[in-house]
């Protein structure tokens, strides 16, 4: 299992109040979210209306797949325009199986 995952620091410069920030930030949000089918919400700075902090994740098995969809979302915020990328930090993990098939125990859940 292959986990990427980042938070962008974003500026939003013709926001004049925090109904303006959730407004941009919704656009940002649903756009991202139903392109790239990845989780996305704001995470930071909340109760200033010119900033704002968005995080990421998305999952899948291969670890060029998600490094380039992470690049990818990470342009696609950027030319949406409507607000100004400052900073963002990503990683990407790779999950190796927690247990062998033959070292899983049977459960009462396994059944159902």
């Amino acid at each position: 299992m292959v986990v990427g995952y980042g938070i962008i620091n974003l500026r939003i410069p013709e926001s004049g109040s925090l109904k303006n920030k959730r407004s941009v930030l919704n656009r940002i949000l649903k756009r991202t979210q139903n392109e790239f089918n990845v989780s996305i919400a704001e995470t930071g700075n909340l109760d200033s209306y010119k900033f704002a902090e968005i995080a990421f994740a998305v999952v899948g098995n291969n670890s060029r797949y998600i490094n380039g969809k992470v690049d990818h979302l990470l342009r696609f915020i950027d030319k949406l325009q409507v607000a100004e990328i400052l900073d963002t930090k990503t990683e990407i993990m790779v999950v190796s199986s927690f247990m062998e098939a033959g070292d899983r125990e049977v459960n009462k859940y396994d059944e159902l």
